[in-house]
């Protein structure tokens, strides 16, 4: 069938080997909790107008009449869609220059200090226009549902003016992503001279009142060479008066206050937590701040991975996404994602899919119906090739995602 054919109200998806979801309907899961997992061994999905309506053993299935597409599901194992909740997917050009530099041994801090890094990205993203970022985003949005994401956040940071930010936040608004507001990304080269408080200034008198109008939520980062603490608060306090929710990307080169800043903020995430420690760790744990988790960025850039096992021994939410961009991460895969959250954070395989669906949805503020294979959820749903799920985690880079529904329609399959 394809991709792009339309869709009757109903569609059965029946004789699937396994059906894995996060267990219960809280969230976010935490702890012991991240790892109980529901599976059903020879089951059905149907779905009807968008919503997942009824799920369970093919022993109880009755005849069902009308009008119904069926899929047969034998061999193949359903997970729930993915989310992707860390993304910078809208942007122009590629810095595969820059990729090779780092190669041969410039560090990724090095490369920005030079004007490289972000602010390269920021001056293809500029010149590109509207409807050239509507296709790159278009393109790799593709991608990414290939790989089985149905749900992403991106965010702007790569316009660093007025209109450029505001055409990234409505392009991925267009494209059906949650956007997220990153004007506080870096400073771009027209405020180098007057600094950083100048360029905060800008943001909050002239981008802000613009962007919260397109955004969900709003992100800065906070990291030596970027923004400080008080420059950070001072953006996400006037954001969460303009009605934004709150991110940060946080300790990834070094600590340099994010996490005490999330929590006293409320934030929704901290995310990266590459360089977080033991007292970050704890607080964290204590918090209902999630740490979302970039394994595919730290491996990009050779840096140590986040203390993913800690996190969750101490009783800390987390959940794992790609942080597809040009210069840090360039992988649109969760499911890579997900071997490196098996093979590199010690994270079991049900820890990983709890990371990438309930919990990652919750970031997003969209848990009560995404993330999970239940009665009243929203279709999404990533048929894995394979009769156990746990292969989505355990095939390294391999072509797990047989097909993908979103909204009860076939979106994406890559086999006959």
């Amino acid at each position: 069938m394809s991709a792009d054919a339309e869709q009757p109200a109903r569609l059965l998806i029946r004789d699937l080997s396994q059906i894995a979801t996060p267990a219960g309907r809280t969230a976010p899961l935490r702890g012991a909790g991240l790892r109980e997992i529901d599976v059903v061994e020879d089951g059905f999905i149907l779905c009807a107008d968008g919503r997942i309506t009824d799920i369970g053993s093919m022993q109880r299935l009755t005849g069902l009449t009308g009008d119904l597409v069926e899929v047969d599901g034998r061999g193949l194992s359903a997970v729930p869609g993915l989310v992707d909740c860390h993304t910078h997917a809208c942007f122009a050009g590629d810095r595969v220059e820059e990729f090779s530099l780092r190669a041969a041994g410039a560090t990724y801090e090095e490369l920005h200090a030079k004007g490289g890094g972000i602010l390269s990205t920021v001056r293809a993203t500029r010149e590109a226009g509207e409807a050239g970022l509507a296709a790159a985003l278009a393109r790799h949005r593709s991608w990414m549902l290939r790989a089985g994401t149905t749900t992403f956040e991106a965010k702007s940071g790569y316009g660093l003016d007025h209109d450029t930010e505001l055409t990234q936040l409505r392009v991925v608004r267009n494209a059906g992503g949650v956007p997220t507001w990153l004007g506080a990304h870096a400073v771009p080269p027209e405020f180098v001279d007057v600094g950083a408080d100048a360029y905060v200034d800008f943001l909050i008198e002239d981008v802000l009142p613009d962007a919260a109008s397109l955004a969900v939520a709003a992100d800065v980062f906070l990291e030596r060479g970027a923004f400080d603490v008080e420059q950070a608060r001072r953006v996400l306090s006037a954001c969460r008066a303009a009605g934004l929710e709150l991110r940060l990307h946080g300790d990834q080169f070094t600590e340099s206050g994010a996490i005490p800043l999330a929590i006293e903020l409320g934030a929704r995430s901290v995310d990266h937590l590459e360089s977080t420690g033991p007292v970050g760790i704890a607080a964290l744990a204590f918090s209902s701040v999630v740490g979302v988790l970039l394994p595919a960025s730290a491996l990009f850039l050779d840096r140590p991975m986040p203390p993913a096992r800690a996190l969750v021994d101490a009783g800390a939410a987390i959940a794992i996404a790609t942080d597809f961009n040009p210069g840090s991460a360039f992988c649109e895969s969760l499911p890579l994602v997900c071997s490196l959250a098996a093979t590199q954070l010690r994270m079991a395989p049900e820890e990983a899919l709890a990371a990438c669906t309930v919990n990652a949805a919750h970031v997003l503020a969209l848990a009560d119906r995404k993330g999970r294979l239940a009665a009243g959820f929203d279709a999404d749903m990533v048929l894995v090739a394979d009769d156990d799920w746990r292969h989505l985690a355990y095939h390294l880079g391999g072509d797990v995602v047989h097909t993908v529904v979103e909204g009860g329609r076939i979106v994406s399959t890559t086999r006959a």
